[in-house]
């Protein structure tokens, strides 16, 4: 009995003394067996590991892809329009060894700091240097300096045991001082613009307008040139035929013309005249014409 109670603790004890040296290394992580703050051996591949109790531990890195968002900075490009720029990276640890003896006991904050660090100059540098204009960051052509600021953000993070993947840049703005007078500058530019439009309105309104005017001259003068031929032509042939019936009966014709004359003389307010009896106007009445005709009607 005596030595069963002295046997239980001791297989326990010897039980927690395994099981605290056996760790797993997961498939998505890295991991340092550190004694003393100093590194013993570097586990890698997924699987179980072995440490000393008590005196080893362990510290796990995540082996996946991060991203970090960098904070808004400005920069200054080469024709000094000012631009406040944000950007991320995709960055991973590549030796897990010189990331530890960088970075210390900080882990990926005091990683991310530094890398940090490192992004925003670079982006300042790439983005300011000769050639490139607030035109070539908000344009196609960015791509091209985001791969020099790639490049330049992977050499500088290789002491720290980091490989940087990518770097992208999310919002291209303006600084919150220079908005009102860029919008204000738009704003100019845009009422010049329908300024411009407007006065060209105007004047291909008025070329349109001369050109109706001119027709409607060039119409109506050929339609009285037209009208004044046929009316012409309408009293030559009118006097032509009036000529051809006086030639055939000449009293006849007098006496038309004589009751055209009593006709318009004596119609509408002018029907009432006051005339001498032997006025020549009653000339065709007093004579043996009219009398004969007044006898027949």
């Amino acid at each position: 009995m005596r030595n069963t109670t002295f046997i239980i603790p001791a297989v326990v004890v010897l039980v927690a003394i395994l099981l605290s040296s056996v760790f797993i290394v997961d498939e998505r992580e890295k991991a340092l067996v550190l004694q003393f703050g100093q590194i013993k051996s570097v586990k890698e591949e997924p699987g179980l590991a072995f440490k000393i109790p008590l005196i080893q531990e362990v510290v796990r890195y995540d082996d996946r892809i991060q991203a970090l968002d960098t904070d808004p900075t400005e920069v200054t490009p080469s024709d000094d329009r000012r631009l406040v720029v944000d950007a991320f990276a995709r960055y991973r640890i590549s030796d897990v060894v010189q990331f530890r003896q960088a970075v210390g006991a900080n882990g990926m904050r005091g990683a991310e700091d530094r890398l940090e660090g490192i992004l925003n100059p670079v982006i300042r540098a790439v983005l300011g240097s000769n050639g490139v204009t607030s035109n070539t960051i908000l344009s196609a052509d960015r791509a091209g300096l985001m791969a020099r600021i790639t490049e330049q953000a992977r050499q500088r993070a290789l002491p720290l045991g980091l490989e940087v993947i990518d770097v992208r840049l999310k919002q291209t703005n303006l600084p919150e001082q220079n908005l009102d007078a860029t919008f204000a500058r738009m704003r100019a530019e845009r009422e010049r613009e329908a300024a411009d439009e407007i006065a060209r309105g105007e004047e291909a309104a008025q070329r349109v307008r001369a050109q109706a005017d001119r027709t409607v001259v060039e119409l109506t003068s050929d339609a009285t040139r037209q009208a004044d031929i046929i009316r012409g032509e309408a009293d030559a042939e009118r006097n032509g035929i009036f000529a051809t019936a006086f030639g055939a009966d000449p009293e006849f014709f007098e006496f038309y013309r004589s009751l055209t004359a009593y006709e318009r003389a004596l119609k509408g307010s002018n029907s009432t005249m006051v005339m001498s009896p032997d006025s020549e106007f009653f000339n065709y009445l007093r004579s043996d014409q009219g009398a004969r005709s007044a006898e027949g009607e």
